[in-house]
């Protein structure tokens, strides 16, 4: 078996559901997927002449941006490369595809044109021989092989070739890496945080509403620290001292916390799905109400708190152990 840098298994039987929950809310119309943009001709298809069109089955991972992956899903549906040329193929000024949800905000995602064809993308509609559920993105969605799954959009709605690139939602708005390739472990691209700023923040121990996605903190002495609301995606605390820090709504997804000392610290209500605590202490830490799908902790640094150390048991089921 062989995953990507600090991904881990999903348990058996697993598909963990990252992301939004249902497609667009009260819309009743007739789903279609439009194909658009620097098309030769644009085309407007109903999900039964999608159903009907010559179909592929392949095998293909899932890699989570949140660290968990499921292997070797069979997805069936029509290969992106197909699709097009039913529209009579791009045209020359074609050099960057979006993919567009049918979602309450039209989520988004984007690839450049020869990589998502070279890759093989899939407008897929069954997932292990049975119609995509809803919650995974049915009746149709995207499937981008090789790359972080956030690349896989789900209830698909439209197809729009462009010119020049567009980040999608979570590349544009959250911060993740637009390459998004597993191997080389392209989750965020980092924050071009002003070093003046982190130094008062850093002095004044506030790093409240601050986006510091990426920071490297390792070691160092933050006890009393008020992140409250911060974006610290992907951030760096290994072996820092965070004794009654506040955390509560903070974003902490796929942050690295080995070894820390969260004696106390205040987790309510924050983001911490991906996030590393092997090693550290959480003695009276307050995880109320923290998303911790995909959060890995070391048997000795669980909470002491019964209710949250059930959170946090529930966090860990959702992984193979091995």
């Amino acid at each position: 078996m062989n995953l990507p840098p600090n991904q881990r298994l999903a348990a058996p039987g697993k598909w963990p559901v990252v992301g939004e929950k249902a497609p667009r809310e009260g819309d009743s119309s007739p789903w279609t997927v439009t194909v658009h943009g620097l098309v030769t001709e644009r085309r407007v298809f109903g999900l039964d002449e999608l159903f009907n069109l010559p179909q592929v089955t392949q095998p293909h991972d899932i890699h989570c941006v949140t660290r968990w992956s499921k292997l070797g899903v069979t997805f069936t549906g029509i290969l992106l490369a197909d699709l097009l040329a039913l529209c009579g193929g791009p045209l020359h000024d074609a050099k960057f595809i979006s993919f567009i949800a049918r979602s309450d905000r039209e989520h988004s995602t984007s690839l450049v044109l020869s990589e998502a064809l070279e890759l093989g993308c899939l407008i897929a509609f069954t997932a292990d021989g049975a119609p995509l559920d809803e919650i995974h993105g049915g009746p149709v969605r995207i499937v981008t092989p090789g790359r972080y799954f956030y690349k896989s959009v789900k209830w698909l709605e439209r197809i729009e070739l462009l010119s020049e690139d567009r980040l999608g939602y979570w590349e544009g708005e959250i911060g993740y890496h637009n390459t998004a390739d597993p191997w080389r472990e392209e989750r965020y691209i980092a924050a071009n945080t002003n070093p003046k700023v982190l130094e008062r923040a850093l002095a004044s121990r506030n790093f409240s509403g601050l986006d510091l996605r990426g920071v490297d903190l390792r070691g160092r002495d933050l006890t009393g620290l008020n992140a409250f609301g911060a974006r610290l995606r992907d951030a760096h605390f290994e072996g820092a001292n965070l004794t009654d820090a506040d955390f509560t709504r903070a974003n902490l997804s796929n942050a690295h916390l080995e070894n820390a000392n969260c004696t106390r610290a205040i987790f309510t209500d924050g983001d911490l799905e991906g996030a590393a605590f092997e090693g550290a202490t959480l003695t009276d830490a307050d995880l109320t109400g923290a998303s911790l799908f995909g959060t890995t902790f070391s048997p000795g640094s669980l909470p002491q708190a019964p209710v949250r150390a059930g959170q946090v048991f529930q966090a860990q089921a959702d992984l193979a152990s091995g």
